[in-house]
């Protein structure tokens, strides 16, 4: 159940599109010390709808969701951003206006909805890692071969996350489009930066998030190599 609520996770802020999407670097204790999203794919779908509305919506996390009822590209858990052009506020319309009662009331329609794919935020990276943490441990446990390395890859229709665990328990996560070539090397060149600008860094503390701007300006410099060669 933990393993198909952190792929499902995944999957709302994922689109089919080539490319790398996130880097996470989890401590060894399972907390998220660093987070970069890169080339995430935004999707939208605009459109007019009639009453009764035939997608059933729930507030979520701050964000009014579909809850069920997919249809013209809109997917369970998109969000709704806005009504007639108006954007929500959590589930407020500049006028105040409740979008619930909104859209109960069959005087209002048609309405034009428009629905996209939310952008994962930092508790919710937070609520990935932690997820990710045990589920790694579990497979360790499971596995026939003692010395078992763990979870290294984890594939879905969308995309595939790659895992590489240092001898210190340090995770370095990726999750690229499946057909995305070279995510091993970037992994290698993840864990070099990370050895390079933290832990030669003699202000960095472990266990503690990192910042640093040479850090992310080289890794930037990786990934676009990465989607552009294939390796590097």
């Amino acid at each position: 159940q933990a393993y198909n609520c952190l792929i499902h996770f995944y999957k709302r802020f994922i689109s089919k599109s080539m490319g790398v999407f996130y880097i996470f670097i989890v401590s060894k204790s399972g907390g998220l010390i660093f987070n970069y999203d890169h080339s995430v794919p935004t999707t939208e779908n605009e459109k007019t709808y009639s009453f009764p509305l035939e997608i059933q919506l729930k507030f979520e996390n701050k964000r009014v969701i579909v809850a069920f009822g997919e249809r013209d590209g809109v997917c369970i858990g998109h969000a709704l951003l806005a009504v007639n052009g108006q954007p929500l506020t959590y589930k407020e319309l500049p006028d105040g206006r409740d979008v619930f009662d909104v859209l109960a009331d069959k005087s209002n329609f048609p309405l034009n909805l428009k629905f996209g794919r939310p952008k994962i935020t930092t508790n919710e990276k937070i609520v990935l890692a932690s997820m990710f943490y045990p589920l790694y441990a579990l497979a360790v446990q499971l596995s026939p071969d003692q010395g078992s390395s763990g979870i290294n890859e984890l594939e879905t229709d969308t995309f595939t996350l790659h895992c590489n665990q240092t001898l210190t328990g340090v995770k370095f996560i990726v999750i690229a489009d499946k057909n995305q070539q070279g995510v091993d090397q970037l992994l290698d060149k993840v864990y070099e930066l990370y050895a390079d600008y933290a832990l030669k860094n003699p202000f960095y503390s472990l266990e503690m998030p990192i910042r640093a701007d040479l850090f992310e300006e080289h890794l930037q410099v990786a990934i676009d190599q990465i989607e552009k060669t294939g390796f590097i």
